[in-house]
This record gives structure tokens, sequence and C-alpha cells, in this order.
């Protein structure tokens, strides 16, 4: 018995002893676990820290060389660049060579025809004939004819400065110097000097109304555009153009729509913005058209609701001769024309159009347009314009 209780505590002891051990092997973090720890898998090498830190330059140089470049900087629309114009005063002197090319024939014929040593009645037809092909009209010319015989009998014997003389002293005549050929621009206290300005397709009506806009603001006025011709798609940018260059307002409205509105706001426009003067713009509508011709009173009409209209401006072209008469005429009759506005006049013969339509309509020559740049419109100065047609002494 004995000796089975010392075997049972053997046996004990060492299931005892074997438990401890299989503990002490297995417990987490014990020294007898070499395989979890596996130094070289786990520990980083000393190269392979050195290779880390320079690993970070190639991949900070990396980063500049994909990094997309800086955005380019938006280029902002240049604004067109504000133009001075010149004065309009001494224009038409500095253009008077350009006028004399284009009449030179006509008081170069007159010349050559008064200078003759006999002037009998055939030499007295083309004297007659030279004026009337020049469009200065029947009356005017017979009444011209009159004079000079009355004169040249009077004087005798004629030397060429004593016939340029005379033909010089009865053309001028016949222009009168004496017109008020101003225009009306002066304001009314708070209010603008309204412009309007009319006339048929063709004539260079718009053409006309950024020029003179430029040749106000030349002289220091401030200058409101009214587009009121909604007709002709391309007249309000036209007129745009020319406001955008010498810095005018430009009061546009939707494509055919109500030219007697668009007139009204930019009149209205100018009086906010303490404008000087207006021009206003109307459609290039035909003088057959009884309809529009009723149409551009109605403009005339509102405009006066809110300003005074100073000057109604009619655009003839010079080329057009004695059809100018009738459109000048008809236009008379549906607003009061003051003045006119003569185009073309550098690319005809036809000068003597100044004369006839001045003593059809009782209504002065203000402006003439001598050339297609922006400062070719000039006041009319009738001494100049003579003295272009006889050419110089």
């Amino acid at each position: 018995m004995e000796g089975y209780l010392g075997i049972i505590v053997i046996v004990v002891v060492v299931a005892l002893v074997a438990a401890g051990g299989l503990f002490l092997l297995f417990r987490p973090g014990g020294k007898a676990s070499p395989p979890p720890v596996e130094p070289p898998a786990t520990i980083p090498l000393p190269e392979e820290k050195d290779q880390r830190p320079a690993a970070a330059p190639e991949e900070d140089q990396g980063a500049t060389t994909t990094v997309p470049p800086p955005p380019v900087p938006v280029e902002l629309v240049k604004e067109p660049e504000v133009e001075v114009p010149p004065p309009s005063a001494g224009r038409m002197v500095r253009l008077r060579s350009r006028l004399a090319r284009s009449q030179s024939s006509f008081g170069r014929g007159l010349l050559e025809l008064l200078s003759r040593d006999r002037l009998d009645d055939e030499v007295w037809d083309e004297i007659e004939e030279s004026l009337i092909t020049a469009d200065v009209g029947v009356a005017p010319t017979q009444m011209m004819v009159e004079e000079l015989k009355t004169k040249v009998k009077v004087l005798g014997s004629r030397t060429p400065a004593e016939v340029r003389g005379l033909l010089r002293e009865q053309l001028l005549a016949q222009i009168d110097p004496g017109l008020d050929r101003t225009l009306h621009i002066a304001k009314h206290g708070e209010r603008p000097a309204v412009v309007l300005v009319v006339g048929v397709n063709g004539t260079g009506k718009t053409t006309t109304t950024g020029k003179l806009a430029r040749a106000l603001v030349g002289d220091g006025k401030k200058v409101v555009l009214g587009a009121a011709d909604t007709f002709r798609a391309a007249a309000a940018e036209q007129l745009q153009t020319w406001g955008d260059r010498v810095g005018a307002e430009v009061v546009r409205g939707p494509e055919a729509g109500d030219p007697a509105s668009v007139a009204f706001d930019a009149t209205a426009k100018g009086i906010e913005d303490k404008a000087d003067v207006v021009i206003v713009d109307t459609a290039g509508r035909l003088h057959t058209k009884t309809g529009l011709m009723d149409e551009l009173g109605k403009v005339k009409r509102v405009i006066e609701k809110k300003a005074t209209v100073d000057e109604v401006l009619l655009v003839l072209d010079a080329t057009t001769g004695q059809n100018g008469m009738r459109q000048a005429q008809v236009f008379a009759e549906v607003v009061n024309i003051t003045g006119i506005a003569l185009t073309k006049l550098d690319g005809t013969a036809k000068g003597g159009i100044v004369i006839s339509v001045q003593r059809e309509l009782g209504v002065p020559v203000k402006l003439v347009g001598l050339g297609e740049g922006p400062d070719d419109l000039a006041p009319f100065d009738p001494e100049v314009f003579v003295d272009a047609i006889l050419g110089d002494d």
C-alpha cells in the first residue's frame, strides 16, 4: 500500500512540473517564445533607416515635378482706348486741298470761259451749262449769269484776277455767308440740347451722327447718343462703335423696337448724366413711306416731352444732286429742319448742290463731309468752299 502511495505522489509531482513548464512556455511576453520576436523581420536594419530619409527627397522631388503648373492669369478683355478728337474749329481749312481736288474742274472751267477775249452768247451758254451741271440749279444759274454779264460790260477788259473776283463774288452771294450756320447745342439749365439727325437710306446718316459726336467731344462737350434706328440691324452696333471710341454713352433698344421710346430714353439719360448734347440717330426711312415719315414726327414729339429739340439736321448725299431736293422738301414737311449736313462732297464736282438746297429750303448747310476719315466732318465755311472751287490766286 505504501508503495502505491509513493507512485501516486511521484506521478502528481511530475504532472505539476509538466503543467508549470507548459504555462511558462506559452504565456504572453514570455522569454521562452522566440518565434514571435524574429528580430531581422521586425526591427529595421540601420541601412533601411538611412534609406527612408533618402527616399523622402525623391518623393518631394517627384511631387514638385508632378504638381500642375500655376494657373495662367485670366487675360482681361481690354476696353478700347478712348480717343481725344481734335476740335471742330478749322477743320474745313485743313481739308481745303481735298475739297479743291474734287471741285477744281468746275472752277477752272468757269474761270477759263470768263477769261476769253470775246464773251458772246455761245460762251455764256457754256457758262450757264457748267453751272447747271454742277447742280447750282436753274434759277440761281440764270441769276448769276445775268449779274456776270452786267459786271463784265462795266469792266470792259478783264484781267484774270478781276475775272476770279467776279466769279467769287457771285458764288458767295448765292451761298449767302450771312446765314446762321452755328449748331444750336447750348444747354437749357440742367437739360441738354437735343440734335435730331434725319435722312434717307444710304446718305451716311449714322456715320454723320458718329462723326458729329466725335467733333463735339473734341470741343469739350459731354455727349449721349440715341440709336433710334431700330430697323437696320447694324445701325446700333455702328453707333456703339463710334460712341466707344470717344467715351460717349449710347442708349439702344431692341431690334425693330419703338424708335420714339429709344429717343425718349436717350433724352432722359442725357438729363440724368448732365450731358451737354443728346444726338438721336433716326431710321433711314424712304421719303415716300408716309407711315414712316409720320413716325419721325412722333419721335420729335416724344423727345419734346423731356427736352427741346434744338437742331434737326437733314443728311443729304451730295452725289444725288437735284434728286436730293425732293428728299429735303418732304422731310421739311414733317419736321422743322434747321440745317443740312452734306456728305460725300469730296467725291463729286457738283458742289452747286450747296446753293440749290439752301435756296429751296431756306435752310443753311451747316456741316460737310469731306472724306471717309473720322475727323472729316467739318463746319461749313462759305469762303473756304468758294476759294477751294476757284483754286489759289
